[in-house]
């Protein structure tokens, strides 16, 4: 039995892109090219899935018009999406880029789940078949608080039945890393940020173990931009894998697309998780070197097969 993977984005992003030939602070800004695509990191997560040909539901909250653009987006990229309606307007969001200048990107305010939306997603949790996999990805505003007390009791009923990860930060990363996860992925920020500011300078190949002893999950995924990906898991030591080298026109997704790639590689193709990491690099890679999420060619890339 192919399990199937639910990815759940607590944060939506209706997200424009402007191309500049060049821009300054301060004055009036005309650009050249402009581009919507609907973001956050589950539904990047369930958009690669998807291209891969993997069985996937996108989980997420969409509110008011921006909302509607960003559900209407996904669905007619062929996402399977099962959607949780907010009445406050999805977030805006905007990436600005500039040939010979960082990528920079502006978000708008978080947008608190509501109690309505919280506990109808709880039930469609609780209603999922035993041995589906649930990846819970980026922020979830209100994490912390009673009205997503439902959301963490049935991420925690889910435990008992079939695998959970984790690419999140802030209080749910906080929280699901006292869970025994399948395994977390975070980036390299993200992981400092859990240690104290001494051990920040401990090397990587001792904090990783580090975490695997101070923590539940049984294993850990770390990125770093185009640096070396860490990997670490429960009897092993800590290992890297370093990326292939791309010339880099967007860094945005690129980890939602390595981490939805070590899904499909480790629940759909019954690889091992060391294996599947290093199988996924190329097609973080290639994502970095291409403009919007999980839109690039898979022709070169290296197949996982046919789903058995």
């Amino acid at each position: 039995m192919i399990p199937h993977i639910h990815t759940f984005t607590g944060n939506l992003l209706w997200e424009t892109t402007f191309t500049f030939a060049a821009w300054e602070a301060g004055r009036t800004q005309r650009a050249q090219t402009a581009a919507f695509q609907a973001g956050g990191k589950g539904l990047n997560v369930s958009k690669m899935l998807n291209r891969l040909g993997a069985p996937t539901t996108a989980l997420f909250f969409p509110g008011g018009a921006t909302g509607a653009e960003c559900e209407a987006r996904a669905r007619s990229q062929g996402i399977a999406c099962r959607v949780f309606p907010l009445t406050a307007r999805t977030r805006a969001g905007l990436v600005v880029r500039s040939p010979g200048r960082p990528e920079t990107t502006f978000l708008g305010p978080d947008v608190p789940l509501e109690e309505e939306a919280v506990r109808a997603c709880a039930e469609y949790l609780d209603a999922c078949p035993a041995g589906d996999v649930l990846a819970v990805c980026g922020s979830v505003p209100g994490w912390s608080t009673a009205a997503v007390e439902p959301l963490r009791a049935a991420v925690g009923r889910w435990l008992a039945r079939g695998p959970v990860v984790a690419d999140s930060y802030g209080p749910p990363l906080a929280w699901l890393i006292e869970r025994p996860l399948a395994w977390v992925k975070v980036n390299r920020t993200e992981f400092d940020g859990l240690f104290p500011e001494a051990e920040q300078r401990c090397p990587l190949a001792e904090r990783l173990p580090a975490a695997l002893a101070r923590w539940s999950p049984r294993a850990w995924i770390l990125t770093d931009g185009p640096r070396p990906v860490w990997f670490a898991e429960r009897g092993g030591g800590a290992t890297s894998f370093t990326p292939p080298v791309v010339d880099e026109v967007s860094p945005t997704g690129s980890g939602d697309v390595l981490h939805a790639a070590v899904l499909h590689a480790v629940y759909h193709h019954r690889q091992t998780l060391a294996d599947a990491v290093r199988q996924a690099l190329p097609y973080a890679a290639a994502n970095a070197a291409h403009a919007t999420v999980a839109d690039f060619p898979l022709n070169n890339l290296p197949r996982f097969g046919s789903i058995a």
